[in-house]
């Protein structure tokens, strides 16, 4: 499995042994009801998958075995920490690799976490990817998404997102804390001015991978990872409170909360149909329309792009400027900041983001003499306009821009002038100096017509080995990685597991029960444990009492006390 570099910074060690026995026990428990319940409402292909993917039921899988399983479908998987950012993810999916965050979450938090855990990645994503038409359109869209462009706005909320999402997550965070990581979200979200790219994309995703539905619309069956991984909504979400609605492109309107249970939810007919709506958002994307309309996106972004010229030459940098004539062609365009030029996605040597910088520009289009762009000038059209290494030439372009200067060098590729490079050039726009000498070398891209647009750079692993972004947001909203836990709980899990292997202890589990109310240690998924282990045997005196503890508690109205209560049918 080949990741360019760039994504490798994103990946960790899943570290098997750091999880605990609380750990472990909330991955059972999460399996043993949702395996249960998915029997009658999850589509057909997710038990089949489980196996297919190694995903285990009783004790958390190792993400190099799911990775092993994957290759069988042509896909891979990785191990990253919690949330990583929506483009880095859409790039790993359209490689085919399937992100898998370490973390597991709390048991104090275990029918819902807004921030993504082992549970939700391994268990949620990687058994549906089973059905080829799934897998179609993961990789359709992972391809799509990760072409879309991504707004500065975006990011701040998905720092912020993060933030919360870890905070709550982490059972010791205080509710200051919290209240703080809220007004940061809240304060992010109303700073978002449009839906960019990104954004709608983003919302495909939550009503389709995250939270889709398939089937019948009144009988509808679960393939979202959002909900496959989700204790309390999976259950909630077939409810008639929740709307049901046809899947099509309108879902792009409905926006989500990523911390809260969805009021309504999209059914699709079958996975073919995704990819068919899929399509149909892609038209009007950036990538596919280019021109003016491309630029604008861009720039209103204000962050890294790609602009390909001709359907060959690409410039990757942050849109800052772009002119248009009145038929709204494209003859002036500048980047701001570390700027790439590259032929077919390539760099070209000494075109990369450490020489422009400070950013680039150039103007576009044909010469007024010939009526067609230096790329299309024959040998003779080129001496007549005295485009020669070491002469000094005059440039007059359609759109009334004039280029000066002295050839110090000519980049062909196949024969095709691609960059001109020029030593004391003045380039102007009507009564506008758009270069000027004391700037520096200029370089003349030789390309016409912005074909297409898109979000990122064309050539990342050469892009980011010579800038690093800056990444300190990423750190400073992490939680501290080693994770505390509370050691006297996890010592009587580990007792427990202990004293059933290989062979049930049901004397020796009677003491451990005994020391932990001696203790005054009260916790439900410790209670659920013994019952576990002894396959629920009501004939055992406690073992009853421990039941009917229990039981007590799940006749609650709450999504927790319903967990359990699945929990304890799911021995009848």
């Amino acid at each position: 499995m080949v990741i360019p570099n760039h994504l490798k910074q994103y990946i960790v060690n899943q570290d098997y042994e750091s999880y605990t026995y609380i750990d472990q026990a909330t991955w059972r428990f999460i399996m043993k009801i949702s395996t249960d319940f998915f029997k009658k409402n999850a589509d057909e292909i997710y038990f089949e998958g489980l196996k297919e993917t190694g995903i285990t039921l009783n004790k958390i899988p190792k993400i190099e075995s799911i990775d092993q399983k994957l290759s069988n479908f042509g896909w891979r998987a990785v191990c990253v920490r919690g949330f990583i950012p929506p483009n880095v993810f859409m790039e790993f999916q359209s490689l085919k690799i399937l992100p898998i965050a370490a973390d597991m979450r709390s048991h104090k938090n275990i029918t819902y976490t807004p921030s993504p855990d082992i549970a939700h990645e391994a268990a949620g994503h990687a058994p549906i990817i089973a059905n080829k038409d799934y897998s179609e359109y993961l990789i359709n869209y992972g391809e799509i998404a990760s072409k879309a462009i991504i707004s500065s706005e975006d990011l701040e909320v998905y720092y912020a997102i993060r933030n919360l999402s870890d905070i709550k997550e982490n059972i010791y965070a205080e509710k200051k804390e919290i209240e703080r990581a809220k007004i940061k979200l809240e304060k992010a979200n109303k700073s978002i001015t449009y839906l960019s790219e990104s954004a709608i994309l983003a919302r495909m995703n939550w009503w389709t991978v995250e939270y889709g539905l398939i089937g019948e619309i009144n009988n509808p069956k679960i393939y979202g990872a959002g909900l496959l991984s989700s204790v309390a909504e999976s259950e909630n979400c077939l409810k008639k409170e929740v709307k049901k609605i046809p899947f099509s492109i309108d879902c792009i309107n409905f926006d989500y909360d990523i911390t809260e249970q969805q009021p309504q939810l999209f059914v699709t007919p079958n996975y073919k149909f995704l990819s068919n709506e899929l399509k149909k958002l892609a038209e009007s994307m950036a990538f596919n329309k280019g021109g003016e309309y491309g630029l604008s996106v861009a720039k209103k972004a204000k962050t890294l792009c790609t602009v390909v010229l001709d359907d060959k030459i690409y410039i990757s940098g942050i849109v800052k400027k772009y002119i248009a004539n009145q038929k709204k062609q494209i003859i002036f365009i500048s980047f701001d900041g570390p700027t790439q030029i590259g032929i077919n996605k390539k760099q070209l040597n000494n075109h990369g983001p450490d020489y422009h910088l400070e950013g680039y520009s150039s103007p576009l289009g044909n010469l007024k003499k010939f009526g067609k762009p230096i790329s299309k000038l024959s040998n003779i059209e080129l001496t007549k306009s005295n485009i020669i290494k070491n002469k000094s030439v005059k440039l007059e372009f359609e759109c009334d821009i004039v280029l000066s200067g002295k050839i110090i060098s000519i980049l062909k590729n196949n024969s095709k002038i691609i960059i001109i490079t020029f030593e004391n050039c003045t380039l102007k726009y009507k009564n506008k100096t758009l270069f000027e000498p004391k700037w520096g070398n200029f370089d003349l891209v030789c390309g016409s017509t912005v074909t297409s647009v898109f979000g990122g750079v064309c050539d990342s692993s050469k892009y980011f080995s010579k800038i690093l972004i800056d990444e300190k947001k990423y750190e400073e909203l992490n939680l501290n990685d080693e994770k505390k836990i509370d050691q006297t709980l996890n010592i009587f899990f580990k007792k427990i597991r202990e004293s059933s292997r290989p062979k049930v202890d049901i004397d020796e589990l009677e003491k451990i029960y005994n020391d932990i109310k001696n203790k005054g240690i009260d916790d439900w998924l410790l209670k659920f444990e013994f019952l576990h282990v002894t396959n629920c045997n009501l004939e055992i005196k406690w073992i009853k009492s421990i039941f009917d503890d229990l039981y007590d508690f799940s006749i609650e109205d709450n999504d927790l006390s319903r967990a359990i209560r699945r929990a304890l049918n799911s021995f009848n």
